[in-house]
């Protein structure tokens, strides 16, 4: 179906590599970061494909002009703690141009307001240093207000001053309640706010382009993203759960590039010359290629070299854990391979439930998306990592084990693959449709099932939460409409919308590319720079994921807005007023189609009654409920807190009457699951799962066990 949307994608028309300046971008006190040529046409490629090929018909004029106006300036300063009332003055002329801007791939606007933010972020964390030689008063009673998101910019750099002031002031009060020497507490500040301003020196034109085009995409719709290479190379780990690279996971320290965790039968496991808290300081491609110095550098761009193909060699200069570090390096050179990541994998475990002296066993099987390694896909690798895959194998041996029935834990599933979906959902019933999908063309095709093998024919549910998502949503929409399995949990996200990964490398036309090419080689040339030092496996352009198509269920009613709402409702600690499709004001609405032609294996209408008032009865008694309904409580009392005192006595009789309650809450938590209670400074053992919410998820599928087949439908007609 998407094919021939793809190949219209396949632009190739010649794009200008240089749009005329509009105005001057230079803002003294900031790091001048000014727009390249490549992301002039980047922007105009992602405008035209969003106006012409996105489900949404949307016109770029000057309704959504301001609309990306003001998500751009609330991704930079939304709790309103950097930008002055003159500044918003100053960049209202912006408000109405920004389509037209984004249609020409003009961004000195962008760029410009970009780096008057800057300039007052460095002044404000430059000014914070300076409080630190000042001493504080801690008895007095004035407060601090954290949440300024509603409150007006300030007028004057005096009135900033002010609220700067009071920021430090709370920020060493923080420290001083946990140390007493204000000399150490004020250097360890001084270190804090040093690599603040260090971080936003490092601040490349990149960034400054994703925030912008992160507000254009979502003043559109919630769903269609923009994404640079390296942020493009990381949704595509998500999506396959592997990666190519040397099966290291890194992150900074003092400035160094540090290996944190090695991955077991990788090559840097496997090399026997690299380990934890070692540094690596330099690297290379290739067995010649130039060594590049990466102290000092931002975690994203050093792992952008350190990635790359499978069969390519890495070379690193290394300074072992504890080496001095004006110690010559020593020298490690990889071939990086595929590196699975199983942490990230589907997963499973047996709980026993025993009821009325009748023990039952349930499998609960934790999906946290719905992942698949498409190129080993395509590639025809048998062994190829996938969701259906990795969970069929877990069936099979939950199958050995005997166990009475399954519950798919989806809970914090954001989704994935709409294959995966299709595909999971073939190992739960014999054939028949799982989704609908309607075009911008109003076409809508229908998406089945066509294995009539079936890896699990018991009973089952499906656990799901305001975070489900997308696929997890067709998923447990189809277990529900085709009565094959009872839904559990809070209504789920509401994301009914098709997005195609757009690979902008593929469709920005050669000669531009070539065109681009010439002009940054010409670029370093004349700056006497150095050759630029190839990034593994990055694209060069990035990645559009561009909404082009609705999900419904096979019900013909849409996911999309609504979500799933499950047969039995338990208590939801995510407000639902804040997160979920429902809350995001660019969204699809929701609609109804016609039904698909499909059979029910099942119907739970006679039991969910049933079901449900046992339930309701051990949430009325069981404390954990209490306890949970409690913190929710507790959670939204927090959520409208806009300050806090200053006052180091109240402070401190706060922050000990919370910590008191929280351990003694954590106690009867343990206590209610049958655990064994801390004492005071006592660590909780690594791998204790204090989850009751999957505990009852298992215990209502065991209801539903108990209840023998008279309450169970056997197969109705067609539809619903």
């Amino acid at each position: 179906m998407f094919k021939k949307l793809y190949i219209l994608l396949m632009l190739g028309a010649a794009l200008a590599c240089k749009a005329s300046p509009k105005h001057p971008t230079k803002v003294t006190g900031s790091n001048d970061l000014q727009p390249d040529a490549q992301q002039s046409v980047v922007c105009r490629t992602v405008a035209t494909f969003i106006t012409d090929y996105n489900y949404k018909k949307v016109a770029l004029n000057d309704s959504i002009s301001e609309v990306v106006y003001n998500r751009y300036i609330k991704s930079l300063d939304e709790n309103h703690n950097y930008l002055l009332a003159s500044d918003i003055k100053d960049f209202a002329k912006f408000k109405d141009v920004l389509d037209d801007d984004l249609k020409e791939g003009e961004l000195n606007d962008v760029y410009y307001i970009f780096n008057v933010y800057q300039k007052r972020y460095n002044d404000r964390i430059k000014y914070s240093i300076a409080q630190l030689d000042k001493n504080f008063d801690f008895t007095t009673n004035d407060t601090f207000t954290f949440d300024r998101d509603s409150l007006p910019y300030e007028a004057s750099e005096t009135e900033m001053n002010a609220l700067w002031t009071q920021r430090v002031k709370y920020d060493l009060l923080n420290l001083k309640l946990a140390n007493a020497d204000m000399a150490k507490n004020k250097e360890t500040l001084k270190k804090r706010y040093e690599n603040l301003l260090s971080q936003s020196n490092k601040l490349n034109n990149q960034d400054v382009f994703q925030i912008f085009m992160d507000a254009f995409t979502l003043a559109i719709d919630p769903h269609t993203n923009y994404f640079n290479p390296s942020n493009a190379a990381n949704f595509n780990i998500e999506m396959s759960r592997s990666l190519e690279g040397i099966g290291a996971t890194l992150g900074t320290q003092n400035d160094y590039v540090t290996i944190t965790t090695i991955v077991p039968g990788g090559p840097a496991d496997k090399s026997h010359q690299l380990g934890p808290e070692d540094r690596i300081v330099g690297v290379a491609q290739g067995t010649e290629g130039e060594f590049q110095n990466v102290v000092g550098w931002r975690i994203e761009n050093a792992i952008a070299l350190i990635r790359g193909k499978k069969g390519t060699t890495v070379r690193l200069q290394v300074i072992p854990k504890g080496g001095n570090v004006s110690s010559k390096p020593k020298l490690v050179e990889l071939v990086r391979e595929k590196i699975i990541l199983q942490d990230q994998s589907a997963k499973e475990e047996i709980r026993t439930y025993n009821t009325n002296g009748k023990t039952v066993k349930i499998g609960i099987i934790s999906v946290p998306a719905f992942y698949i390694d498409y190129n080993d896909y395509k590639a025809g690798n048998p062994n190829y990592k996938s969701t259906t895959r990795d969970v069929k194998l877990i069936l099979d041996t939950l199958k050995r084990a005997n166990v009475d029935g399954v519950v798919m834990d989806l809970r914090e599933n954001g989704g994935g693959s709409l294959m995966e979906a299709i595909d999971l959902s073939g190992l739960f019933i014999k054939t028949g449709p799982v989704v609908q999908v309607r075009d911008a063309r109003n076409q809508t095709e229908v998406d089945s099932d066509d294995d009539p093998s079936i890896s699990y024919a018991g009973p089952m549910a499906v656990l799901v939460d305001r975070f489900s998502a997308s696929a997890s949503e067709i998923f447990a929409g189809a277990m529900q409409d085709y009565g094959r399995a009872l839904i559990l949990g809070t209504q789920t996200y509401g994301k009914g919308s098709v997005q195609n990964a757009i690979d902008l490398d593929k469709v920005i036309s050669p000669s531009v590319r070539e065109t681009l090419s010439k002009a940054t080689a010409g670029a370093q040339t004349s700056s006497g720079g150095k050759k630029a030092i190839t990034t593994g496996s990055q694209s060069k352009f990035g990645q559009l994921n561009l909404t082009i198509a609705k999900f419904y269920r096979i019900s013909g009613y849409s996911t999309q807005h609504k979500g799933v709402t499950p047969d039995i409702k338990f208590p939801s600690i995510i407000p639902l007023n804040k997160y979920g499709e429902d809350t995001e004001p660019s969204a699809m609405p929701f609609d109804i189609i016609a039904k698909s032609d499909y059979t029910r294996v099942g119907d739970f209408t006679a039991v969910i009654p049933q079901l449900n008032k046992l339930y309701q009865q051990r949430a009325a008694t069981n404390l954990n409920f209490k306890y949970l309904q409690e913190d929710i409580d507790d959670f939204t009392k927090k959520e409208n807190e806009k300050s806090i005192t200053l006052n180091e006595k109240d402070l401190k009789a706060k922050r000990d009457a919370d910590e008191k309650r929280s351990f003694e809450r954590d106690n009867q938590r343990r206590v209610a699951l049958g655990l064994s209670p801390l004492k005071k400074g006592e660590t909780k053992p690594r791998k204790e799962d204090l989850d009751f919410l999957k505990f009852e998820a298992g215990q209502v599928l065991t209801d539903y066990i108990n209840l023998g087949s008279k309450y169970t439908s056997v197969p109705t007609s067609q539809g619903q």
